[in-house]
């Protein structure tokens, strides 16, 4: 298998890990050798309730019986969609209510720019260094990452850069800005919180000028930093927001939502201002119903504060340890230097424990794992965690 994935399969990195998957359940995944792996990354922060979780799979075993893809999106009342949409709504503030289902988390991205540069009437967004929002053309221009950007230019012309928690830079924001995208917390940056109600000044900012605030919540929203949408931690209420990754319990889901004013805009003039084939489509939908109902419905979101004091406990005094930053169970470790941390997670992966990298942060060893992850489990990975660390 190894071969034809790397001769048939197109690849991202000179040096995937590669490993042969034979199936998944709970918080584990096993190799083609039988070889058990806990699972601290959770798809890289999609796979909220862990691996086929008996709820959601009821509900992409239903929907198959019932239609799979009908029409295109937003033109025949399909209930999955539907029920969805209402069910995020009900997570929101009351204004919040329209819903545009996509594909994934960059596809909410161009959406949401789209619909900011077509309400406000202007073209200019500002986005954040070293930013992170999706790899599509247009996602990338708002990527403040010029390693990534610099083979693919030219982007996205009238995009300008600040840097995330700098005040100052909040000039930059004027009446030629159509919206400010910023991820609530910075991910590939290294899991960067919001700091001196920085996300609220923003806000601000944006309402003295006639601009739009549009949140990325891909990583932060469906629970996985203690509250069901990241950005109730800070005290502001964005005017569009992106969601995705943890949204489907492990399928592929998107979505950008914002005001039913500010939505209708893509409707007319033109009409179809924003289109898609498959987006929110009805098996899809259904998983991310049931994801979001048992996430709602739980104590899983009110005890991820809990399991990140107990990962912080177990951790943080290590000397190998320089900091652990982020919020709930969206948690980097930071160490000395790149190299070291690369070497942590790939012993770690020989010992059982799935890690992960962070985009930009050379230092950062990722810690997200599902929000279904148990104390017993926590215990468990975190001690192959220090082993490896002390050698």
């Amino acid at each position: 298998m190894k071969n034809d994935f790397l001769k048939y399969q197109a690849q991202t990195t000179p040096h995937p890990l590669a490993i042969e998957i034979s199936r998944a359940k709970g918080n584990y995944i096993y190799d083609n050798s039988g070889k058990k792996l806990l699972d601290f990354v959770a798809g890289v922060s999609a796979n909220s309730l862990g691996h086929n979780h008996p709820k959601v799979n009821e509900a992409i075993q239903y929907q198959l019986t019932q239609y799979t893809h009908v029409m295109v999106y937003g033109e025949f009342i399909q209930k999955p969609q539907l029920e969805l949409c209402k069910t995020l709504s009900k997570t929101l503030p009351k204004n919040l209510s329209s819903v545009y289902l996509v594909n994934s988390g960059t596809e909410a991205t161009e959406g949401a720019l789209k619909l900011a540069k077509k309400f406000t009437g202007r073209s200019e967004i500002i986005a954040a260094k070293n930013a992170y929002h999706g790899n599509t053309q247009g996602a990338m221009s708002v990527c403040g990452a010029e390693q990534q950007n610099q083979a693919y230019r030219p982007l996205l012309p009238g995009v300008k850069f600040i840097e995330f928690n700098n005040e100052i830079d909040l000039h930059k924001i004027t009446k030629n800005t159509a919206g400010v995208i910023l991820e609530t917390i910075q991910g590939g940056a290294g899991f960067i919180e919001p700091k001196n109600n920085y996300l609220t000044k923003v806000k601000n900012r944006c309402k003295e000028v006639g601009a739009l605030l549009i949140l990325d919540e891909i990583q932060t929203g469906v629970g996985r930093t203690g509250t069901f949408w990241g950005f109730e931690n800070y005290n502001v209420i964005p005017d569009i927001i992106i969601a995705g990754k943890g949204l489907g319990g492990g399928m592929p889901v998107g979505a950008f939502i914002s005001t039913n004013e500010i939505m209708s805009c893509l409707n007319n003039n033109p009409k179809l201002g924003h289109i898609t084939t498959f987006g929110g489509h009805p098996v899809i939908a259904a998983a991310s119903l049931a994801t979001i109902k048992e996430i709602s419905e739980t104590n899983l979101i009110k005890e991820t504060l809990r399991k990140e004091q107990l990962i912080r406990s177990i951790l943080e005094k290590h000397p190998k340890v320089k900091e652990i930053r982020g919020r709930g169970l969206m948690l980097a470790l930071i160490v000395e230097s790149p190299e070291l941390a690369s070497e942590i997670i790939l012993n770690c992966l020989d010992k059982g424990l799935i890690l992960f990298w962070l985009l930009f942060e050379g230092k950062a060893i990722r810690i997200t794992p599902p929000l279904t992850i148990s104390d017993e489990e926590i215990h468990e990975g975190c001690n192959i965690l220090l082993n490896v660390l002390n050698k």
